[in-house]
């Protein structure tokens, strides 16, 4: 499918991570060029397209970016490359912000060298830590509690200085607890709660919850579980109204809005598999806030948002990609 972008062609920094790859499939679909920049890192070869052109280098290096934009012909960019391990990055500060930080300072750089004029900034609900709200809206504090967190809330910054100084287009996304698959791009991450639990079952272990005795109705703590394609397409939304010349926010949330409780996830994967099985209960993590949710209604209104899947879809597709064992 083709339309009014149609010679546009975004560069797709992380094009080879569980995020970027599903991004990359979904401008494809709407028949936007796509080229990748990705270090392997903690990305994957495998999952990026034969058809798009890949080129494995880091953010930190301008030279390669703006060389890659000239002679690919980009003109936007969707930024996903990064060190995304908030707990990590509180043992590993520096690492974290020259990637982070330092990395899209350079991606800036190579833009401007090339003359792309429009970026869509993968940001983080980790920006506002821990927000004392029963809905976390677009205007609420930003108070993040990790290198991580405060990594992203910079990079937002150094977006909307860059666009003051060089006429840069630009929105940034929010994002919460990305979960799904499309078949053989699975989430591999070590740190998520889906694969967590996935290869729990597939070893035959039990899954754990940690902590059962918030202040939720199950007791178990509520998060805004997103599925990976809407997400994606949400970033091909707001890709094409840069392209268009519309004004976007600076940010927005791509939340639920009424959010799922850790429980409610291990029911559904025990009903998705047809494995029976109780959760493990573990002592609470430290930190961990009773709810985290997000109202979308903003990105709703302009970058076509949408909770598209249900739960059983997201455990469902995210099962199926499973890796072999």
């Amino acid at each position: 499918m083709s339309d009014t972008t149609t010679g546009q062609c975004w560069l797709v920094t992380g094009g080879a991570g569980y995020i970027g790859s599903h991004v990359v499939r979904a401008f494809q679909e709407a028949g936007i060029r796509v080229v990748v920049v990705d270090d392997l890192s903690s990305g994957h070869r495998e999952y990026v397209p034969d058809d798009v052109p890949f080129i494995v280098a880091s953010i930190l290096d301008t030279e390669v970016l703006a060389a890659a934009m000239r002679e690919h012909g980009v003109t936007g960019v969707v930024h996903l490359a990064g060190f995304k391990y908030a707990g990590e990055s509180v043992t590993r500060p520096l690492h974290t912000y020259t990637q982070n930080v330092t990395g899209t300072v350079h991606l800036l750089e190579a833009m401007r060298e090339a003359g792309v004029g429009a970026i869509v900034f993968s940001s983080s609900a980790a920006t506002y830590g821990t927000p004392h709200v029963d809905l976390v809206t677009e205007t609420t504090p930003t108070r993040p509690e990790s290198p991580y967190g405060e990594s992203k809330l910079i990079g937002e910054w150094l977006i909307a200085d860059a666009a003051r100084a060089h006429a840069l287009r630009h929105t940034s996304l929010r994002y919460f607890n990305v979960v799904g698959s499309l078949p053989g791009l699975a989430d591999t991450s070590p740190h998520n709660l889906f694969p967590l639990v996935v290869k729990a079952l597939v070893e035959g272990r039990t899954p754990r919850i940690n902590g059962d005795d918030y202040a939720t109705p199950d007791g178990t703590c509520v998060r805004d579980y997103v599925h990976v394609v809407d997400l994606a397409a949400s970033h091909v939304a707001a890709a094409r109204a840069l392209a268009a010349g519309a004004e976007l926010e600076p940010v927005y949330n791509l939340g639920s809005g009424d959010g799922l409780s850790v429980r409610q996830i291990m029911d559904a994967f025990a009903e998705v598999t047809g494995i029976d099985f109780s959760p493990e209960i573990a002592p609470r993590r430290p930190g961990d806030p009773d709810r985290i949710v997000a109202d979308g209604s903003l990105a709703a209104r302009d970058i076509d948002w949408a909770m598209r899947h249900t739960v059983a879809d997201m455990v469902r597709s995210a099962w199926e990609a499973r890796p072999a064992s």
